[in-house]
């Protein structure tokens, strides 16, 4: 789990990045000619519908991967428990085997 924050995080990092590079282009593009500004503004509007593909497939992705993370931890509670009744049941039994142990020993 503490990887897949981890990697959410970068990506949003990233995403960030691309957005302040994104601002800076637009400043160079306003202190720039007209034949660079015009060639710049198209860049620009490239990294802008790149950008917003990149975050709707990231959203999308983060979506999958959160609903997958859900439906497997449903999946393994009912075991879990299971596993505890049994685990309980265990401790049980071999207490009552050191109890019955002990008990022969006294005698």
């Amino acid at each position: 789990m503490e990887e897949k924050k981890s990697t959410t995080q970068d990506i949003e990092k990233v995403l960030k990045e691309i957005g302040d590079k994104i601002e800076e282009l637009v400043k160079k593009g306003a202190e720039a000619g007209s034949d660079a500004k015009e060639d710049i503004e198209r860049k620009i509007q490239d990294l802008k519908d790149n950008k917003t593909t990149l975050e709707a497939e990231f959203k999308k992705g983060k979506e999958i991967l959160e609903r997958e993370f859900r439906e497997r931890t449903d999946d393994f509670k009912p075991k879990l428990e299971e596993s505890k009744g049994f685990l309980k049941e265990g401790l049980k039994q071999i207490g009552l085997a050191i109890k019955t142990l002990l008990g022969k020993k006294k005698s």
